[in-house]
């Protein structure tokens, strides 16, 4: 190639490379204008509150308890009747 082909790849790459800089900077936002906020996080303590006295009281149900509610026979689905 000659010195002169050379000249003209040289600058058409350097013309493109200008024209897509200023392309991508019409398309693509500023980082600028994109500010995002980031909640932060609360400080973990070594202190624990009191539980909700509405909640957990003498008077409130205890869902650990086995409530029974008529006849419970028949507990196993797939019982063959070998007892």
């Amino acid at each position: 190639m000659k010195k002169s082909d050379w000249a003209a790849i040289i600058l058409i790459v350097a013309l493109v490379g200008v024209a897509s800089y200023f392309i991508v900077g019409a398309i693509m936002p500023s980082p600028a204008d994109n500010l995002q906020s980031v909640p932060i996080a609360t400080e973990i303590t070594e202190t624990v509150a009191d539980p909700n006295e509405e909640v957990f009281n003498d008077q409130a149900i205890n869902p650990t308890v086995k409530t029974t509610i008529g006849e419970q026979g028949g507990q196993q689905p797939f019982d063959v009747g070998d007892d």
